[in-house]
């Protein structure tokens, strides 16, 4: 189970990092007097808030997948966005933004699981078994999950779109979990 969300996350870090290297064009010999050629333009610089420290870059990208933006707040440095889908609803904290909620250091998703009832022992348990992925029980007994990753402002798209990966893997494991904790612990590394 574990493995499964490793393995997924693996090969979406994979895919990101095996873009085809660009060949250099082979360099044609210069005519004895060559006019100067105008000065090329740096690339444009990166804005920064266009990372996945962007609240409305993740907005973007779930709305785009089906999800359905229910609340959208600020509170301090953090922006709060939760969000709906036909499977799960769960909402998204991002921290340490700057005065214009952009540019965000931090990404925490959670997760209500209606079904199950886990004891607090099975989730440290889970939590034990997991790399990525955290358990909890709110104040009224009920269990959530949580995704966390840092974010800078070199992050794209594909490291958004990842840590989404992440995040639906950690999903899939805690509901598997919450069905049947003793089951899925049995065979938990």
């Amino acid at each position: 189970m574990i493995r499964k969300t490793l393995a997924l996350t693996a090969a979406a870090l994979l895919c990101m990092a095996a873009a085809p290297a660009q060949k250099a064009a082979p360099q044609k010999a210069a005519p004895q007097k060559a006019a100067p050629k105008p000065a090329s333009k740096a690339p444009a610089a990166r804005p920064a808030d266009a990372g996945a420290g962007n609240p409305q870059n993740l907005i973007d990208l779930m709305t785009a997948a089906g999800a359905k933006v229910e609340a959208n707040r600020r509170e301090d440095d953090s922006v709060f966005v939760a969000f709906t889908t036909p499977i799960v609803d769960f909402s998204v904290q991002f921290a340490g933004c700057n005065p214009n909620g952009r540019a965000c250091q931090a990404v925490l998703f959670d997760a209500l699981m209606a079904q199950g009832a886990p004891t607090l022992a099975q989730i440290n348990s889970f939590n034990q078994s997991s790399v990525i992925c955290r358990g909890y029980q709110d104040k009224g007994g009920k269990p959530h999950v949580t995704y966390a990753a840092l974010v800078m402002a070199s992050d794209g798209r594909d490291r958004e779109r990842a840590h989404v990966v992440a995040w639906q893997g950690c999903l899939a494991d805690f509901g598997a979990f919450v069905k049947d904790p003793t089951g899925y612990l049995a065979v938990a590394p």
